[in-house]
């Protein structure tokens, strides 16, 4: 990045004008430092956020799809970059891990007390998850978060559930109510039949054990549906 003018290299940049002023591609090539003869570290990074996607193409409706991939690649997928060997592919995954761990730290001192909360809990990792996973947000009686427990790992269509799995971190937690979310990895959020099917038995174990199922959010890309807000739960 030497060809660019002191004041527009992305190091520079953030410092005077900080990190929230920064592109995608800046904030990744600060990560990177250096990039290859013949490449800036900037075009490394587009390199990075463009992975898989070769033609540049952004699907419809999908939000930062460069930081999707940064998020869904595998180490060995990042060193096919031309520009990014071992040492950067793992310093990517590092931050990236490091977002994620931020996150889930602020839980705890989160009250729920709409679905947009509980969009604002999960959304930034579920939106980029390859395979669906049913989570539940554990609550206090003041509707103070607890945690969020994931209980099943599914497939790329579907994730299985069952009550025991679901109340046992409930029971484990002296939790006075839980909210189930899950994501759709097409990033369509729509719920299907097995969907209502499943929140339904969900809510009627919940009633037997006096364990409230305040909401069952399901999670697309950028983007949700409430169960409650739908009147279902």
């Amino acid at each position: 990045m030497r060809d660019l003018g002191e004041s527009e290299r992305p190091r520079e940049r953030l410092v005077r004008f900080g990190a929230a002023s920064l592109s995608n591609a800046e904030l990744v090539a600060i990560l990177l430092r250096t990039g290859t003869s013949g490449a800036s570290a900037l075009d490394v990074a587009q390199r990075v956020l463009a992975l898989g996607n070769d033609e540049g193409v952004t699907k419809s409706g999908e939000q930062d799809p460069g930081l999707r991939r940064l998020v869904t690649s595998t180490i060995e997928e990042l060193r096919g970059v031309p520009g990014v060997g071992q040492s950067k592919a793992a310093q990517l995954k590092a931050a990236v891990e490091l977002g994620r761990r931020i996150t889930s730290a602020s839980a705890s001192r989160t009250c729920v007390r709409s679905p947009e909360d509980v969009s604002a809990l999960v959304m930034e990792e579920m939106r980029y998850l390859d395979r669906e996973q049913f989570r539940i947000v554990l609550l206090d009686a003041k509707n103070h978060v607890l945690g969020v427990k994931t209980v099943s790992v599914g497939s790329l269509s579907s994730s299985i559930v069952h009550p025991r799995e679901i109340f046992k971190e409930a029971i484990a937690r002296s939790s006075a109510a839980i909210i189930l979310v899950h994501n759709h990895p097409s990033g369509d959020p729509t719920p299907s039949q097995e969907d209502l099917e499943v929140t339904r038995r969900l809510v009627e174990a919940g009633r037997l054990l006096g364990i409230e199922v305040l909401d069952h959010i399901v999670v697309g890309d950028n983007r949700y549906v409430s169960f409650k807000e739908k009147g279902i739960c």
